[in-house]
């Protein structure tokens, strides 16, 4: 149906970002095609050594999905977006495609191997999470394609992960956020992946940050030596949520809280997070 209608066609699917869009007449579609109708597109499942979504399951699906659970940063996002009216309609699949700056799934899924895979005309294809999101609301998909189901690597044992974020409200996108996933081996991180989401055009993979923990022990001056270096990675803009300085002190204070509650679950503690709130 996309390739007979062309590129004035917009998918649907719970329509939590396009039926905004077009209620401001940012979007003026003339076809909607409804994927609702598409059988079997919303599932959580294990498969192989990989955890599977279908790009139709619904952010509240994963926030009570056992399996999801196991990987505590992927219940941390669900859990948090929006309120519940909103967790019930939105997609996983959406929120990717549409490659929001502010979303919160972009962030997390950068901290774990992945793939989003995409079906059209031409077949199936597979893209590596890292590669799918170009720019901002724009991503590899190519005219005609969408996404089937995305693909998740658990982390390895003695792992730990956190994803936070800033909201004035419950329904409004985050001020800034940030994604923290580690592997430790005994005291010492072994691997960590740091991503801020809501402080640039894509979500910032914080390499100095990153570097700032791994072979050492988690510690006050680890923790600020890491924080500050997201500080540093994050380039925001300013905006109705606050100015650019405002959001580089959000990215550190976040980034701080969240290293240490993955270090807390990757030792196997038990630790509840929700999203701050001003």
């Amino acid at each position: 149906m996309l390739s007979q209608l062309g590129s004035e066609a917009k998918l649907l699917a719970g329509g939590q970002s396009l039926v905004p869009l077009m209620k401001l007449r940012f979007a003026n579609p003339e076809h909607l095609v409804d994927l609702n109708f598409v059988p079997a597109g919303s599932y959580v499942r294990e498969q192989g050594e990989s955890l599977r979504f279908g790009a139709l399951t619904c952010h509240a699906d994963i926030e009570h999905s056992e399996i999801a659970a196991k990987i505590p940063i992927l219940h941390d996002c669900a859990a948090g977006i929006a309120d519940v009216q909103i967790r019930n309609r939105g997609t996983i699949g959406g929120s990717v495609a549409e490659a929001d700056p502010s979303g919160d799934w972009g962030a997390v899924l950068l901290t774990l191997p992945g793939q989003v895979h995409c079906l059209g005309p031409g077949g199936e294809r597979s893209v590596p999470i890292a590669e799918f999101m170009l720019d901002a609301y724009t991503t590899a998909l190519q005219p005609s394609e969408l996404i089937s189901e995305i693909s998740v690597q658990p982390p390895p044992p003695a792992s730990g992960g956190c994803y936070l974020a800033f909201k004035r409200t419950a329904p409004v996108y985050a001020s800034a956020s940030a994604a923290v996933q580690l592997t430790m081996e005994g005291d010492i991180v072994r691997d960590a992946a740091i991503v801020l989401g809501a402080v640039g055009l894509l979500p910032i993979k914080a390499t100095e940050a990153e570097a700032a923990l791994k072979g050492k022990g988690i510690s006050p001056q680890t923790m600020e030596a890491a924080a500050e270096a997201a500080r540093a990675a994050a380039d925001p803009q300013p905006d109705m949520r606050g100015s650019a300085d405002y959001k580089r002190a959000l990215v550190a204070a976040l980034t701080k809280q969240a290293i240490e509650i993955a270090a807390r679950r990757a030792g196997g503690e038990h630790v509840e997070v929700s999203h701050l709130y001003a």
